[in-house]
């Protein structure tokens, strides 16, 4: 039998929630990140301010001129967490197959769920009016055989849509799809690709297998499977935390060693809380170090280690300065890698 899988998606959340509290900003362009008396990233953006070309990711100095009338609305990760709390809770009415994949969206598998007589259909249009009812925020929906086809959907009628593929229509709905729309296929593979004349679905379905594998190697049987419409990943029930960071954007430039040093030293005691604050100084595997040029390019390096050293960072400071270039620098970040562990906590957090 065929899975009932859903994607649950809210709309613009963070932005939404501003707009919910804040009903002197409805129909107005709203973003969600840095303030504009420092530097920072638009964490997300309602689609009045879509409408100018604002993205999430996007610097705030980018998104202010293109959009200079930009509401810029302070984060409140705390209010995030207890509104996701309550949509979690929603779900756990029809099933408890749920896979987080942030605060705001979530897969969920409704195949044994004898609600409306099982009809997945329902059962998200149903989820979708709770969620409103609950918290006057509206949510999009995808209900599919599969997690590929599900997250697909669900973007299909945003927002505040739902949109069903049965399984005898999911050749059709995946059969000119752009392969951007794949999972894991980025600017750079897309890029690939089409210097390949594969840009579709379609394309990939008559290119030939072999020189697919050996150009992408692993990634090419996904490839291919998604374009046929074929994904037969179960639902992560649990997720090992990987990975514990800080990062800081700065107010102004830096260029040298000495003064990345200075970020580095009260960052990597933020860094320290964190990981006692999780419990996770004894799975720690290596140290990285990240930074961003002022051209946006960010590069990192690591360390394999088994205690958490201030003086690594310095020694991966040395060298990664090697391919600054001349270029300042926006952004320095630290972060430790994970073993795996019995601990499964569920990376949600979001950094303003």
């Amino acid at each position: 039998m065929a899975k009932k899988i859903i994607h649950v998606d809210m709309d613009c959340f963070y932005a939404a929630v501003a707009v919910r509290d804040n009903p002197e900003l409805a129909g107005k362009p709203v973003a969600v990140g840095g303030a504009k008396d420092r530097r920072g990233v638009i964490a997300t953006c309602n689609y009045e301010a879509r409408a100018y070309g604002v993205r999430s990711a996007m610097a705030t100095a980018q998104a202010l001129k293109l959009c200079p009338h930009l509401i810029l609305a302070k984060g409140d990760m705390n209010l995030y967490k207890s509104i996701s709390q309550q949509v979690r809770a929603i779900f756990q009415q029809y099933t408890d197959k749920i896979e987080p994949l942030s605060l705001d969206e979530a897969y969920l598998d409704v195949s044994d769920c004898q609600a409306f007589n099982g009809s997945a259909t329902l059962i998200a249009q149903a989820i979708r009016e709770e969620i409103y009812q609950q918290t006057q925020l509206t949510a999009s929906a995808g209900v599919a055989p599969n997690k590929f086809i599900a997250k697909i959907a669900s973007d299909e009628n945003k927002p505040n849509g739902i949109c069903v593929v049965p399984p005898d229509k999911v050749t059709d709905f995946v059969a000119a799809l752009p392969l951007r729309k794949i999972p894991g296929v980025g600017k750079v593979t897309a890029k690939k690709l089409a210097n390949m004349g594969l840009e579709t679905t379609a394309d990939v379905r008559v290119f030939s297998q072999k020189e697919l594998i050996d150009r992408f190697g692993k990634f090419a049987y996904a490839l291919i499977e998604r374009s046929h419409g074929i994904d037969d990943r179960e639902l992560c029930l649990h997720r090992d935390r990987k990975s514990i960071g800080v990062e800081h954007t700065l107010a102004q430039d830096i260029f040298s060693e000495r003064e990345i040093q200075q970020v580095i030293e009260p960052l990597f005691d933020e860094l320290c809380k964190r990981i006692d604050a999780k419990k996770q100084s004894k799975h720690i595997k290596k140290q990285v170090l990240k930074l961003k040029f002022n051209d946006f390019q960010s590069t990192t390096i690591e360390k394999t280690v088994s205690e958490l050293k201030k003086s690594h960072f310095m020694a991966l400071l040395q060298a990664v300065l090697s391919r600054q270039k001349g270029r300042s620098i926006r952004l320095v970040g630290l972060s430790v890698g994970l073993t795996d562990s019995d601990i499964t906590e569920q990376q949600l957090s979001f950094s303003f």
